[in-house]
């Protein structure tokens, strides 16, 4: 059973950083495609970044660009997201999914096998 597990969530001012894992097992041997995804209070999910399995290419929101940077241990199954210049319109739940067998575009939420259960940014102004 394959699991996804983020970490690194928390309360931090305009401004600031931090930086969010997601680790993934269950499937020994294989690496997934990782995207990182974020729903606002009253919002729908939206794509913010993804990473090909790896590591050779990484994508962005254009929200994201510049300010985000997405990576990768493979000898650890874990992808990060280091997030700085936070703005409280960051503040949401990011949620960490899966690309084991879809083949579908990184950005979509449908392209993803498996979903973490979200880590809850929170920016103050």
């Amino acid at each position: 059973q394959v699991q996804v597990v983020e970490s690194g969530g928390g309360l931090v001012q305009d401004g600031g950083s931090l930086r969010l894992s997601c680790t993934f097992s269950g499937r020994p041997g294989a690496l997934p495609s990782v995207g990182w995804f974020r729903q606002a209070p009253g919002k729908e999910r939206e794509f913010v970044s993804a990473i090909t399995w790896n590591g050779d290419k990484t994508y962005y929101a254009d929200v994201a660009k510049g300010r985000f940077t997405i990576s990768r241990d493979n000898a650890k199954n874990t992808v990060y997201l280091q997030m700085n210049s936070l703005k409280p319109e960051d503040t949401a739940d990011y949620y960490c999914a899966a690309q084991y067998f879809n083949g579908g575009a990184y950005y979509l939420i449908r392209s993803y096998d498996y979903w973490g259960q979200g880590t809850r940014v929170t920016v103050s102004s």
